[in-house]
Formats: structure tokens, sequence, C-alpha cells
């Protein structure tokens, strides 16, 4: 059996296949260990496995060639022999925030037999392969490779379409709010911030990279112009200012604090005082 890339089609053997029920859809999905995050959407992804033509339903009535994908909001799995087709799910959270347009829209068909989806479509169908016999481990490693895989075929397609994520004019803003309001929470990193925007680590950074800056030099200094703010109180000593603003060692918020603004901490707080 060949597909349309000259690529041996594996039979997909589902005796073994974790599978996931989907809202009212009882088909089966190649269940992977993806990472934890927030948020319970995905987008939708199939791929024709057999050595012929297969239709499927999604918004609409779609013709599959073999080693063809679909990407879609919803699909029906249980449409479909399990011979025919492998299905997976991939959380939003892990793909750039332009999946989520992909997933708005109308399903897209994708042909797999040239360029970046036809890379796509081996991967996936040597995985539903591995996955639904048991001969390879399938771990969290190969789930995130999984994810920046299909992430790259979206922004392909959305290339083509000129589909666009949500404006970054309204997300970023959003995104320095959340740092603003959770400025005293040490254990706030890029990934805990991607996943409560329910976007990926690689488009956090980017939005901030077209600022000119990045995610951890703009949350420092959010934390030091709230510290400088705290300190010309004089209520708390240096150490307590900086421990509630999320800086966990004193050495190392007096040394970034001077490199900002020349002058220590205390010799802030000193100034300050004496000037009321």
């Amino acid at each position: 059996m060949i597909n349309s890339v000259g690529t041996p089609m594996p039979k997909i053997a589902h005796s073994g296949t974790s599978v996931t029920g989907l809202g009212n859809f009882s088909g089966p999905f190649i269940s992977l260990p993806w990472p934890a995050g927030r948020g319970d959407s995905y987008l939708y992804l199939g791929i024709n496995v057999s050595g012929g033509e297969v239709r499927v339903h999604a918004d609409s009535e779609y013709v599959l060639d073999p080693g063809d994908l679909i990407l879609a909001g919803r699909l029906r799995p249980d449409a479909h022999p399990a011979r025919e087709m492998a299905f997976f799910r991939v959380p939003l959270y892990l793909l750039d925030a332009s999946a989520k347009a992909l997933r708005e829209g109308p399903a897209t068909r994708i042909s797999g037999s040239s360029g970046l989806p036809a890379l796509v479509s081996q991967f996936l169908v040597s995985l539903a392969r591995a996955s639904s016999s048991q001969h390879v481990a399938v771990n969290s490693r190969l789930a995130l490779n999984t994810a920046d895989l299909v992430a790259l075929l979206v922004n392909e397609v959305c290339d083509d379409r000129r589909c666009t994520a949500p404006p970054e004019s309204e997300l970023l803003p959003r995104i320095q709010r959340y740092i603003q309001d959770n400025l005293a929470d040490s254990d706030m990193c890029p990934e805990t911030i991607a996943r409560a925007h329910h976007i990926s680590v690689r488009y956090l950074h980017k939005l901030f990279q077209a600022e000119g800056t990045t995610v951890g030099s703009w949350i420092r200094q959010r934390r030091l112009d709230a510290c400088r703010t705290d300190l010309r109180r004089g209520r708390r000593s240096v150490a307590a200012v900086a421990q509630h603003w999320g800086f966990i060692s004193p050495s190392h918020f007096s040394r970034v604090f001077r490199q900002a603004y020349g002058i220590t901490p205390r010799e802030w707080q000193e100034a300050a005082l004496n000037d009321a």
C-alpha cells in the first residue's frame, strides 16, 4: 500500500489503541501524554491512512486522498472505519494563537503529497502505527514534538489563507495586565503565562520580541518599578520589599536594582525618606 508521496502506508492495528471520547462523539482519538495545561480546547486533525479515497465529515464533506490531512474545530471520527483514518486532537495551549482562528473557521483539507504537509503526514502515520501496536513508547517528549510539527503546519496553512490570530494589539496588553496583577508570584514564568492565555511559549516570546524586549526583562522591570515605589514609602525593609515583589534573592535584587537605577535599593530608600 503506497501513499501519494511514494511512502509505504502502514496498516493501523487498533486493537491496542488508547482512545478518548469527544463530547457526544464516541470515535477514537490517538491519545498522547500532553503536558498539563489550562483549558480543554483542541484543534482536531485527521489523516487518511488507507490506500484509497476517504470522505470525511466536518462542517461539510471533504474528500481525502491517501496521506491527506484535515484540520478542524470538530470532526466525526465515529463515521469512519478505524482502518481508514487516524485522528488526533492537539491542545490549543501548545500551539500558536493562530490555531484558534483556524479552529473557529471552516475545516481545512491539506494535501499530503509534498512539502511540509508530506513530512507531517508521514510522521503522524508512523505515530499512529506505533501508538496502535505499542511497539514504541509514546512519551511526553514525543507528544511535544508532535505539537511542534502541527504548529508548523498550522502556521503554513494560516499564511496561505491569511487567517490571523487574535490581534496582537489586544493580546499583548492583556498579557501585560496579567503579569502586572501577578508580580508578587515568584513562580510566575513564561510557561505559566502562556498556559493562562492558551498560547504557546514560543508565541509568547514572539509577542514581546516584536516590542523589542523579552518576557523576562519586562517582568523584571515591572517588579523593579513596584519595588522602587514601595521603598519610597519606607514601611518595609529592602529584603521584605524584594521578597514581596517576587525576588527570591535579596542580593540579586540589589544587583539588578543598581543596574537599572544607578544606586542601591537602600540608597534609594534613604534618599526618598530624606526628601519626604
